[in-house]
């Protein structure tokens, strides 16, 4: 190189130049395919340009190259191509600015030898920058023939691994010829399962993307209504609400239902993800599904990204799900406790008895009607009231009775509701029993009436009849007109009231009924004997030694019960006997025993007496009363009446209640005010003179049994007091027999004394309160809530007994009565009991019972009829006799 040919400025040297290209520095080997097709034992590097081709052409600093390069470098094809490439690229505008003024300075200086030392120092700087680049390009090309030896090594490797497995298959006979034919159809299989996958993993979220999409669409056409328009309407999200509302509301298993769809699409869903997002097949990815929404721990062996985001939504819909089922699993598990504990199940039960209501005479009720079915080893009754099956449960648990194998079913609901009744089986009971509530009368009644039309109105229809208490006997008319032939009605104050009258003129006569009308003792019953038709009455009241019979069931006359028929009457085909008897299988008719002729005794009736009685307390049916007192008292009567009513307001109550003083006859009235509880008022009053004394339950504490039995009982042992110290002849009543364990000088000794001058009946609610009297005998008492159950469990058992206790307690036709034994016998007499029955046919009155001197109670349907005995005049008789 001439000093001349290099007197050019020296080129200015890239930075490209000394740091190559990445994309020859770095060149990426063959993927391993193209190398399974084009193997050969040597590697091939032809393509390449070699890669000192940009270097300057200098002895000193040229590389080793193989032959083949220096070939290339000789060939004059290339020496253009070298010389092109050997060109640096320029430099910015300001840098060819720089190179021109030093050449221009170069030019300029005229001494040989600072031209020579800058030449030396600049060929010396550029050997060494040659240097270092061609020192760079031989690592890179040796690190690349390192690689490409490697990877061929590696291809080796695997070609040998592939020759041992074919070997292996085709050893196991698991490779055929075929394969290489299959292979082509199973690469398109692959690549159709794949866009598959791809096509489920875009449904299932182009699914989950709909609901969203739904509802801001309704959320847009919701805002665009109510902005547009000016008028008030209900936007469409409020109507869709509404309507998810009533339909989750109207059908019982929607809640189910709408969990039901939503697993079954998160299931679908979430197994068209999985199969789009993993190897496995459709039934697989479903099945997996399935196992992550019942258990959200199944997920954590999921690999990747895309099966572990998957399966991360599904598990937590799962557990949303389960969430939504526990809370409904729970929500029908607690509903249904609830109404087991709250009575609103379905009683399934036939021949059952129905009450209907709540009262404090549901626990005596509840007892007659356990006793009645005890011939019949119990039977099922069923409570419906409107309280809580629990509080119901517990107050008749704490009842202190034998139910005697009777089962009592409670039910919460209202009997004006058919849905309620229909819960009861109310079209398969026996009987009915619709109790009145406590309070006012009016009402109670009024909620009877509706009960009844409710009853009537069932579309099953009825089995049994019904039984209605009534507080009100003007109320009675128009419940039965509702009711027809189905309705039997107790007037619970009408019965209790007539009952204290009966007993107020014959003492003792509130135990007679009390057996009577409960089951305990005996009762009524009415059935037809087919061997005595044809029979005479005077014939079948000895026809029964377990019972006696009372009255004829006329089939000829509809049905109709006559009590205390003629003994010339013959019983019928069809006819039916009405006897007092235990229960209704322990009596048969029998062949008729010898009895001797009965010798008529004549003795007149005693005529009736003014009486001169007392009534404490008011009651809203004491007007009922007054008109019973007028037909049963004899001409100038006296009825005094004591309570805290002003006298100015007593007149108008009772003509609103429809009584005409002016049409009395037998009676007059006296009216006195103060408080019965106060002695200084009672003191004002001739106590002693008194005949009977009516101890009322006021209706001011009507509603509370203990309340008015407290009352009760103090007025009187008040009264009691205050006859004891007036009576002139006390001493002299020392030398009477003693009665009781009370010593005679004793203040209930006094007060017993008391008793025999004067009658005191007391009503009486509570039955506990019924055990202080009667230890006493200080007076005689009414149970007036128990009476009144008595007699609807019997009406309940049979309502053909309700007419004979309508007649028993009417002011006309037969009634109860006690009679002297010296009316059928002589002292010491021995007769049978069936020689009094005849005796007492012949003054046409029929004996159902005595009570001895020296007894307590009295003795009803004795039993040995036949056998005689001797009988004193101090006896008494109960009998069944024309009223008076």
């Amino acid at each position: 190189m001439s000093l001349d040919r290099d007197s050019s400025p020296p080129p200015s040297f890239s930075r490209d130049w000394f740091f190559p290209s990445p994309s020859f520095i770095h060149q990426s080997p063959p993927k391993t395919h193209k190398y399974r097709r084009r193997f050969s034992t040597t590697p091939r590097i032809s393509h390449q340009n070699p890669p000192d081709s940009n270097l300057p052409k200098t002895s000193s600093f040229a590389p080793p190259v193989s032959s083949s390069t220096t070939t290339s470098y000789r060939d004059p094809k290339y020496a253009r191509l070298r010389r092109r490439r050997v060109e640096f690229p320029r430099r910015s505008e300001n840098s060819s600015k720089q190179e021109q003024e030093d050449a221009a300075i170069l030019g300029e200086r005229t001494s040989s030898g600072e031209r020579t030392v800058w030449f030396s120092g600049h060929r010396n700087r550029v050997r060494w920058q040659m240097a270092i680049s061609a020192a760079i390009v031989i690592s890179c090309l040796a690190s690349l023939v390192h690689k490409n030896f490697s990877l061929h090594n590696q291809v080796i490797d695997l070609q040998d691994q592939i020759s041992k497995l074919n070997f292996r298959l085709r050893a196991c006979n698991l490779l055929s010829q075929v394969d290489n034919v299959e292979s082509i159809p199973l690469e398109i299989d692959d690549q159709h399962r794949n866009g598959l996958k791809r096509l489920a993993f875009v449904f299932s979220l182009t699914l989950l993307s709909i609901p969203v999409l739904v509802f801001k669409y309704v959320d847009f056409v919701s805002k665009s209504r109510s902005s547009d328009n000016i008028s008030e309407e209900v936007s469409l999200n409020k109507q869709i609400e509404y309507r998810v509302d009533v339909f989750l509301s109207v059908h019982p298993y929607a809640k189910p239902l709408a969990l039901l769809v939503a697993t079954l699409l998160l299931i679908c869903l979430g197994g068209l993800a999985l199969f789009g997002v993993t190897d496995d097949g459709l039934a697989d990815s479903l099945w997996l599904s399935w196992t992550y929404v019942a258990d959200s721990g199944n997920h954590a062996n999921s690999e990747g990204v895309g099966p572990r985001l998957v399966s991360v939504s599904i598990s937590f819909g799962g557990m949303l799900i389960f969430a939504m089922m526990l809370g409904l699993v729970s929500d029908a598990i607690s509903e249904k406790f609830d109404s087991l504990r709250k009575g609103r199940s379905e009683v399934v039960e036939q021949n059952h008895t129905l009450i209907l209501g709540w009262s404090d005479k549901l626990g005596s009720l509840l007892n007659q009607l356990a006793i009645a079915n005890e011939s019949l080893g119990g039977g099922i009754v069923v409570v419906m009231a409107e309280r809580d099956k629990e509080e119901m449960e517990m107050d008749i648990a704490k009842m202190e009775f034998d139910f005697k194998g009777t089962k009592v079913i409670c039910r919460s609901g209202s009997p004006l509701i058919l849905a309620d009744l229909k819960k009861v089986s109310v079209s398969k009971a026996r009987a009915i029993i619709v109790l009145a509530e406590d309070g006012n009368a009016d009402q109670s009644d009024a909620r009877a009436l509706r009960t009844v039309l409710s009853l009537t109105g069932v579309k099953e229809g009825l089995r049994g009849h019904i039984v209605v208490e009534l507080s009100d006997l003007d109320n009675e008319v128009l419940v039965k007109l509702v009711g027809g032939d189905l309705v039997e009605t107790v007037v619970a104050h009408d019965v209790i009231g007539r009952l204290m009258i009966q007993c107020a003129r014959q003492p003792g006569l509130a135990q007679i009924w009390e057996d009577i009308l409960g089951f305990e003792n005996c009762e009524f019953y009415i059935k037809g004997w087919p061997q005595l038709d044809g029979m005479q009455f005077e014939d079948v009241l000895i026809s029964f030694p377990d019972a006696i019979p009372c009255g004829v069931k006329v089939a000829s006359c509809g049905g109709k019960i006559i009590l205390n028929p003629d003994d010339s009457y013959t019983l019928q085909e069809g006819d039916e006997v009405l006897v007092i008897a235990e229960d209704d299988d322990t009596y048969a008719p029998a062949t008729l025993p010898t009895v001797n002729e009965a010798s008529f005794i004549h003795i007149a009736r005693p005529a009736r007496k003014p009486q001169k009685i007392l009534l404490c307390g008011w009651r809203r049916d004491i007007d009922d009363m007054i008109v019973v007192l007028d037909a049963f008292l004899a001409p100038g009567s006296e009825l005094w009446m004591f309570n805290d009513v002003p006298e100015n307001e007593r007149e108008k109550k009772l003509i609103d209640g429809g009584l005409d003083i002016n049409r009395l006859v037998n009676i007059s009235l006296v009216n006195r005010e103060g408080n019965a509880v106060i002695r200084r008022h009672l003191e004002s009053l001739p106590l002693e003179s008194f005949d009977s004394i009516l101890i009322l339950a006021d209706e001011s504490v009507e509603d509370s049994a203990i309340q008015a039995d407290s009352r009760s009982l103090a007025t009187l042992l008040l009264i009691r007091d205050i006859q004891a110290k007036r009576l002139p002849y006390r001493e002299a009543m020392v030398t009477q027999v003693h009665r009781g364990s009370f010593s005679q000088g004793s203040w209930i000794g006094e007060m017993q004394q008391a008793s025999d001058k004067s009658v005191i009946i007391s009503e009486i609610l509570d039955p506990r309160t019924k055990n202080l009297l009667s230890m006493s005998r200080i007076s005689d008492y009414v149970l007036s809530n128990e009476l009144v159950s008595m007699a609807l469990a019997m009406v309940a058992e049979d309502k053909q007994i309700n007419d004979v206790l309508e007649e028993l307690f009417a002011e006309e036709g037969n009634e109860m009565h006690i009679r002297q034994a010296d009316l059928y016998l002589r002292e010491g007499e021995e007769l049978s009991f069936y020689e009094i029955i005849l005796r007492a046919r012949q003054r046409r009155e029929i004996v159902i019972g005595y009570r001895l001197a020296n007894a307590e109670r009295a003795v009803i349907n004795p039993p040995a009829k036949s056998e005689r005995r001797r009988w004193s005049l101090k006896d008494v008789f109960v009998v069944i006799a024309e009223k008076e």
